[in-house]
């Protein structure tokens, strides 16, 4: 079931929550709702559900105008970071509770509740309760207990938010193979780059209450539409006063075409990885200084160049990877 938000806005108060914002999510799609705290993410989805009426603009769920119709009519699935499981009810009793109010058959109630707790594997602690459940388990019995009711759109907001680092990675790629099963058109709000870039078919970028870009993972790294996109998916430094990857800069040993002296100021392993802390020669910096830049090489480049502080290598930008931002943010 394809979403199509237009020209929406939004404010509290004086507070501007959504500005002018206009979003296509076609029918099956894993869309991500990326940005800092703040920046309209949250607003967005629960204007989606009905949970908050826009000011102005459209909002249509399979071509059918939504603005004025009720949450129980938008077959519309939501998931909070808080899962707010009944705690007196069993998990499968959780699960079942959206098909117990709209009366159906118990059959098919115990049918349904049965499958969904296989899906997100749970079928062994359909007895216990909430609290017997790990973090990461509860969020899987809310994300069933949305699906029971066979909804034509699941929102997540911040749905791992609560959960520590490795659950959080666990659980993201559990819900990638979820999705692929049951291709329930699926709109997420994380702050986590790494999490939508992992996740999402399509991520949506905002700030401030705008939409800064649309698009894949590939085409918002690789061609970013603006300074702050470049900066909020993935890491960055600035080389002659332009951003950078910092994994896009070569390093030499000997003066090379384009290239700038630099001094290693700091050598960090960091796994498989390494990060190159140094300083340009001659540039000045934010402080009247040398520029300040990372380089993100292997450890076996660092081993080759045998780097270390007070090394002097000489850098450049990757010549194929000389990727612009469209515009300044």
């Amino acid at each position: 079931m394809s979403i199509k938000v237009n020209r929406v806005n939004k404010t509290f108060g004086e507070f501007v929550a959504l500005d002018d914002v206009t979003v296509d999510i076609p029918a099956g799609s894993l869309t991500a709702l990326l940005g800092p705290s703040g920046g309209g993410k949250s607003t967005l989805l629960r204007v989606i559900a009905g949970l908050e009426k826009p000011d102005s603009g459209l909002v249509e769920i399979e071509g059918r105008e939504a603005n004025h119709l009720p949450v129980q009519e938008r077959g519309v699935g939501f998931v909070f970071q808080h899962y707010a499981a009944f705690k007196h009810l069993t998990v499968a009793r959780n699960v079942a509770f959206g098909l117990e109010i709209r009366k159906r058959p118990k059959a098919e109630i115990k049918k349904r509740v049965a499958e969904l707790l296989e899906l997100v594997h749970l079928e062994n602690f359909a007895h216990r309760y909430p609290s017997q459940l790990s973090g990461g388990q509860r969020q899987r019995m809310a994300l069933a207990r949305a699906l029971a009711v066979e909804p034509a759109v699941l929102l997540l907001d911040e749905p791992f938010g609560a959960l520590d680092a490795q659950v959080r990675k666990e659980l993201r790629i559990w819900l990638r193979k979820l999705h692929e099963e049951v291709h329930v058109t699926t709109v997420f709000v994380t702050h986590d780059q790494e999490e939508a870039m992992e996740v999402a078919d399509s991520i949506v970028v905002m700030a401030n209450g705008k939409v800064e870009q649309i698009g894949s993972p590939d085409d918002l790294y690789d061609k970013p539409a603006n300074d702050f996109v470049m900066s909020f998916l993935g890491p960055v430094t600035k080389l002659g006063g332009q951003l950078v990857r910092p994994h896009d800069l070569e390093l030499f040993t000997v003066p090379e075409q384009d290239t700038v002296a630099a001094t290693v100021e700091r050598v960090t392993r960091l796994g498989f990885e390494v990060r190159v802390d140094l300083n340009v020669n001659g540039r000045a910096g934010p402080e009247g200084g040398p520029d300040e830049v990372w380089a993100q090489v292997t450890r076996g480049t660092a081993e080759q160049f045998a780097l270390e502080p007070g090394k002097t290598v000489h850098i450049r930008r990757a010549p194929d990877r000389l990727v612009q931002p469209a515009r300044s943010a």
